[in-house]
């Protein structure tokens, strides 16, 4: 079966109603009724179990003892029952399960109870479950309505998955209204077994879908769904409208960082790493829905708009440029071609203004030329009623035109009942219609956002000029003291310890006990300094006038010792203080930043760039990440700020050094991903003083937890685990490491010494070159999902790769599908059976079972040492190609 065996459940051949032939179950009765007056071919099969004896449902029995296997049974029956009907339908060799009825968690601890239960079971017995507490499940291909919706939707491209039955219901109907097609129309509900990780997974490798929509309200196990939206976003839109927006979070937080990363802006950041695009409404959600229904992705987003009226133009205009954008120039050429056909008076530019008197023929011309020209990603027409126009026929004819165009031809037709007929016309010929101008291009920008969203997955990021180090030993060392003296946080001046150890900047400095103290320290440092207030219980230390700067003596320094006291205690009478912190003061910064990490409590570690200082929390400038980062994704994050404007450097400021900030943000993101004990972390401000970066104020605040670094990461890491240094037969240095993004390079020298043959054996095809794509998906490694490993040379001061070996695990992490690159000037030397040996050593560590892999008879070199390591070999799709695979439960790696 299927991915996850989830086919039993979207491609039964033979579905079990339990509950449907009760009287009073009309939600069973419905669901009969849909499957059998759907079209669906398969068997339908109505099973009424006896609540009083479970044990034993004579229909699923008889149904298997024919032998005619139930693939699928829908539950609709008390929930109380559903544990002991999921036992029934495993003893019956059910595949997979989709369970209507509610009253699970949503209803308090014994609902809870019940739904751990029905989970625990089904996992147990390898059967594959939707729900509880759902609307079912639809596929129109196979014409199945599993669902107790009553209409099927129209056979189409797109998928639905949504936790809201409500939504469904509402989604479909609109549907109608539009003649939007759908692939696989899901009610997930409660996610007591298939959430939205499987959902997506499964999609990505269905044919018939080509884009996703979701409605979420929350997520679970989402390291699995930020795995399968990185993998799927590649190759096929997704689109998330995500309910329950929360300050509660933030308002719970005690720190800048805290208070600026709330729930809601981390799925934010958490949907721009997954290349997911986030909507806002359900109208945007459907909106989205229609473009990606019946129109292909934009390539860019220049965008060319044919309207007949100049207000509605004007406000296309307005809606771009909220985006950064303008509507597309117009070419010489294109706008002399339009001369020929419109009248003198059209706007010789950018909304097309084709006058009010704009015939039938006027618009269809229009398109034409404007489409022919290929000057567009997309092309908005725009009608508004007017006495010489009948929209119907201009309907027809824009219709008509539009036929055989590839690039997105939508309309606004602005209006009610005059224009209803036209908007049916439209909806008819597959162009996808909005009320208003403004709907349109948002939905547009949400296609355009997508393309972008592609580009950047697909980006190389640059290396860093040098390796970073860090000293886990000195961190591990501090964070582990302060965790036996019961944690929670850390002064400045310990909290600067911690990140002085990975590197990170900072301004040194000391903690005073008392005024005499302050002073010594001040008169050893040299003046100017600066006092800071050391309290667990204050915060923001402004808030109690606890930061006194620029104290240039002796009496600078008492002055502001004792008035720091006082203010503490005015402020917060009850307030531990501790001292103070000295430092020598900087002078005159160029710019004030804020960098911080939290640790979510579903997203894990959270790293934030923006604009820092006394006042971040009114500005509001900031940006959030996931680690583990990179060069590029630290500069995205400096760059989707205001801030970065000024870093490029103003008036008479220097420009800071980019390189330096990004580095910064790598040490932070890197921190917190080896100490699942950081729950928040605080650096503000970091100043900015001729290009660089120094942490003159931080604080940390830790947290005992049972995570262990790296699994409280949603995103997994470099595996620096899996590093091998190794020496060949021919006695060559080599270290076996996991692929890196910024490895692409090395990948494209390798290719380029590989002759004709090995390319032929590799990828089957003649490929001349890689293209950035290409090299994205050979570099860019999602380290759940792929073992990647490349054997450098150690031996030489210059980088070189000899070559590659990997296995992509199939999503239900039993079986791979394995490969092997080696340069042509280092075959034959043992580096391809120690690559391929690790790989597997790799695969056999995580769980997986059988590894297989397709080769060339004639690949002699591949088969010998498959042969070598244990593979077994037998015949192929084609005559010329060979199956390999190895059973890891039996393989012998321990040569290696």
């Amino acid at each position: 079966m299927g991915i996850y065996n989830l086919d039993y459940i979207f491609r039964p051949e033979n579905v079990a109603v339990i509950g449907a032939s009760e009287k009073e179950n009309s939600v069973g009765r419905a669901l009969m009724t849909n499957l059998t007056g759907g079209g669906f071919s398969g068997g339908v099969f109505p099973v009424n179990p006896k609540y009083a004896s479970i044990k034993g449902i004579e229909a699923l029995k008889s149904v298997a003892e024919s032998e005619k296997r139930v693939d699928l049974a829908i539950i609709a029956t008390p929930i109380s029952t559903v544990p002991d009907i999921i036992d029934e339908c495993v003893s019956a060799g059910v595949g997979g399960a989709v369970v209507i009825s509610a009253g699970g968690k949503e209803t308090g601890e014994k609902g809870r109870e019940i739904e751990e239960e029905i989970q625990k079971k089904a996992r147990e017995g390898g059967l594959r479950l939707i729900g509880p507490n759902c609307l079912g499940i639809i596929n129109t291909r196979q014409k199945l309505n599993a669902s107790f919706a009553s209409d099927i939707p129209y056979e189409g491209s797109l998928a639905f998955i949504s936790q809201s039955g409500a939504i469904c219901t509402s989604i479909l109907d609109l549907s109608f209204k539009e003649k939007i097609g759908f692939s696989h129309f899901v009610s997930i509900g409660s996610m007591a077994d298939v959430d939205f990780g499987d959902m997506i997974d499964y999609l990505g490798n269905e044919t018939q879908t080509k884009s996703i929509l979701l409605y979420i309200e929350s997520l679970s196990e989402i390291r699995k769904f930020m795995s399968a939206a990185r993998s799927v976003s590649r190759i096929k839109p997704i689109v998330v409208l995500k309910s329950g927006r929360s300050e509660a979070g933030a308002k719970a937080a005690s720190s800048h960082t805290g208070a600026m990363a709330g729930e809601d802006a981390v799925y934010d950041a958490a949907f721009k790493r997954a290349g997911v695009v986030r909507v806002n409404t359900i109208q945007e959600l459907f909106d989205c829905a229609e473009l990606m229904a019946k129109k292909p992705r934009p390539g860019g987003s220049d965008l060319g708009i044919i309207t007949n009226g100049g207000g509605p133009g004007v406000m296309v205009t307005d809606v771009l440029g909220n985006h950064g954008l303008a509507p597309a120039p117009l070419p010489e050429e294109l706008i002399q071609s339009l001369d020929e056909v419109l009248p003198a008076y059209w706007s010789r530019g950018n909304p097309i203004d084709i006058l009010g008197d704009a015939s039938r023929e006027r618009f269809a011309e229009t398109l034409k030329i404007c489409h022919e020209s290929k000057s567009f990603d997309g092309i908005l027409a725009i009608m508004v009623p007017q006495a010489l126009t009948d929209p119907a026929p201009v309907a027809e004819a824009l219709a008509e035109a539009a036929k055989n165009m590839r690039s997105p031809i939508f309309a606004s037709w602005i209006g009610g009942q005059k224009m209803q007929k036209a908007v049916d016309i439209l909806n008819q010929s597959e162009i996808p219609t909005y009320d208003t101008p403004e709907r349109a291009v948002q939905s547009f920008m949400f296609m355009v956002e997508y393309g972008r969203n592609l580009e950047m997955l697909m980006e190389i990021p640059p290396k860093l000029s040098k390796d970073l180090k860090y000293d886990r030993n000195r961190a591990k060392e501090l964070i582990e003291h302060h965790l036996n003296r019961n944690g929670g946080f850390l002064s400045e001046a310990e909290s600067k310890k911690i990140l002085a150890a990975y590197g990170v900047p900072v301004n040194p400095t000391e903690t005073a006990a008392g005024e005499d103290e302050a002073v010594s320290m001040s008169e050893k440092m040299g003046f100017p300094t600066a006092l800071k207030l050391i309290s667990p219980d204050i915060s923001h230390k402004t808030d109690a006038d606890g930061v006194h700067l620029n104290l240039k003596s002796v009496g600078d320094v008492r002055e502001a010792y004792q008035r720091i006291l006082n203010g503490a205690e005015n402020y917060k009478p009850d307030a531990k203080i501790q001292g103070v912190s000295v430092q020598r003061m900087i002078e005159k910064p160029d710019y004030e930043l804020l960098i911080g990490a939290k640790t979510d409590a579903s997203f894990g570690p959270v790293v934030l760039f923006g604009s820092g200082g006394i006042f971040t929390e009114i500005v509001k400038d900031r940006e959030l990440g996931l680690p583990p980062l990179n060069r590029l994704l630290a500069r995205r994050l400096i760059e989707n700020t205001s801030a970065s404007k000024l870093l490029k450097g103003y008036r008479n400021r220097p420009p800071a050094n980019m390189e330096s900030l990004e580095e910064l943000l790598i040490r932070v993101s890197q921190l917190m991903t080896d100490f699942p004990q950081i729950a928040e972390l605080d650096m503000n401000p970091v100043i900015v003083k001729d290009g660089k970066p120094y942490t003159v104020d931080a604080r940390i605040q830790l947290k005992k937890t049972a995570k262990k670094s790296p699994m409280h990461l949603v995103i997994s890491p470099y595996p620096a685990e899996y590093e091998f240094h190794e020496r060949t037969e021919n006695h060559r240095n080599i270290l076996i490491r996991p692929i890196k993004p910024e490895d692409a390079d090395l990948f494209k020298d390798l290719f380029d010494v590989l002759s004709s043959t090995s390319v032929y054996y590799r990828f089957f095809n003649a490929v001349k070159e890689l293209s950035p794509s290409m090299l994205a998906r050979f570099t860019q490694i999602d380290y759940d999902r792929q073992i990647a490993l490349a054997a450098l040379d150690e031996d030489s001061n210059e980088e070189r790769m000899f070559g590659v070996a990997r296995v992509i695990a199939d999503p239900d992490g039993k079986t791979g599908e394995f490969s092997v690159l080696i340069g042509d000037p280092w075959q034959s030397e043992g580096i391809g059976g120690r690559l391929l040996g690790r790989v597997l050593q790799i695969a056999q560590e995580r769980g997986l079972k059988t590894v297989w892999g397709t080769v060339l008879r004639e690949n002699r070199g591949m088969t010998a040492l498959a042969e070598k390591l244990g593979f077994a070999g037998r015949a192929g799709r084609e005559a010329d190609e060979l199956k390999l695979t190895i059973d890891l439960d039996d393989a012998d790696l321990s040569f290696l």
